[in-house]
């Protein structure tokens, strides 16, 4: 088959998929997809997505070489080839092209086709949420107030704290905290930081907007581990939660026992743009299409869509002022060299399909602490506890194995 009837097949075949008509919803906009020479288009309109022959008006263009069309067809395609959001920002093999207001508004849809041009693997079995248990605790920050904030745990053992990524909350951990493996030694906590998920703003929040800082961070990380846990944890971290851990390490030794980085960054810069908060542009959707870029293709439709959902719930301005911290200040360097790899544990695990926080970032890392691990996973992405708990378990597993958890559960 000719490349651009395929890619017209898979085309149809997406636009028709019910989470892209309902992500088209007030859309009006023309899309081309250009292969060397020809081009098959999509019109958005008050009657739904639909397929054009020979677009006109476009606002939208993605164009390349009819070859790097087919490694995005491919059953699995290779990173910077499998989204919307890493072609865009990251394949120098395409040339986007559109009004960057456009392009914003219309990133949910095009993330949801990009979905569907690719056999993800099935869905996995649920965790048993039966597992956690949750209340509220009322902690103190020592430079933000008091919050009243949400956290669960499951397991018995050794405490191992699980820290979200940026925008999102503990619920991301689900699939690693009901692991009934893990919980035979380990008791695995999560909390929502304020802003986030179940956790409401401090209790004095004036309604101004919401931006994250390391020291604010750190502070309520350093308060709930001291007033709600109150002994030194295994901290386990994703993306903005992987570099805080690792500034725990070199801030607060005696407070961690040993770092697991989950897609730890170096200096991810660039990661903010003006249309996260926008009242031009739909935040839930935008933010969940921002973060599905960086899933890989060969993780479930389902899982994926999940990890998604999570920050298509988060407040408005709440992921954007992550990034003021995650995207902005965070500097992995001068960190990394201030933790006594000889005292504390360190391992980073990386998956190949993060345009974020990059295989290069883990090494770096790994270079400038004592003893550092790095696991690389080459089929994993930027949130793999969430898009894959499965897969990751497998890599997880035998990293917790080496912190020798006590034989006999402590409580």
């Amino acid at each position: 088959m000719a490349l651009i009837d395929q890619l017209r097949d898979r085309l149809t075949q997406a636009v028709a998929a019910p989470e892209a008509r309902s992500l088209a919803r007030g859309l009006d906009v023309t899309v081309a997809f250009v292969a060397g020479q020809q081009a098959v288009g999509i019109v958005c309109s008050a009657d739904g997505p639909m397929i054009a022959a020979t677009p006109g008006g476009i606002d939208i263009t993605l164009s390349a070489a009819e070859n790097e069309w087919r490694e995005a067809l491919a059953p699995c395609p290779l990173p910077t080839y499998h989204s919307f959001s890493s072609i865009q920002l990251r394949n120098p093999n395409f040339v986007v092209t559109g009004d960057a207001l456009v392009i914003a508004q219309a990133r949910a849809f095009l993330e949801a086709i990009f979905a569907h041009l690719t056999i993800a693997e099935p869905a996995h079995s649920e965790p048993d949420l039966t597992r956690l248990s949750g209340r509220y605790h009322r902690v103190r920050s020592a430079s933000s107030g008091v919050c009243d904030i949400y956290a669960e745990a499951a397991g018995q053992g050794a405490p191992i704290l699980c820290l979200h990524t940026a925008g999102a909350d503990a619920r991301q951990f689900h699939g690693v905290m009901c692991d009934p493996h893990l919980g035979r030694h380990w008791r695995l906590i999560g909390f929502d930081m304020p802003h986030h998920g179940r956790s409401l703003p401090p209790l004095d929040w004036d309604g101004g907007s919401y931006s994250l800082d390391q020291a604010t961070y750190l502070d309520w990380c350093i308060s709930f581990i001291e007033q709600t846990v109150g002994e030194p944890v295994v901290v386990i971290g994703c993306s903005m939660g992987a570099g805080i851990a690792l500034a725990l390490a070199a801030e607060r030794p005696d407070l961690v026992k040993a770092v697991i980085a989950l897609e730890a960054p170096l200096r991810p810069r660039g990661r903010r743009n003006p249309y996260l908060t926008h009242a031009k542009v739909n935040g839930g959707w935008h933010s969940a299409a921002y973060v599905r870029g960086l899933m890989s293709p060969s993780s479930s439709a389902e899982d994926r869509r999940r990890a998604a959902w999570i920050y298509s719930q988060g407040a408005p301005g709440v992921y954007d002022g992550d990034l003021a911290f995650y995207s902005d200040e965070f500097d992995g360097e001068p960190i990394a060299k201030r933790i006594d790899g000889g005292r504390i544990p360190v391992h980073l695990m990386i998956g190949h399909y993060d345009f974020s926080a990059t295989v290069a970032d883990a090494h770096a890392l790994a270079g400038w602490i004592d003893g550092a691990t790095v696991t690389e996973m080459p089929e994993l992405g930027h949130f793999p506890m969430t898009e894959n708990p499965p897969r990751l378990l497998e890599y997880l597993r035998p990293v917790l194995a080496t912190l020798k958890p006590p034989a006999s559960p402590s409580r």
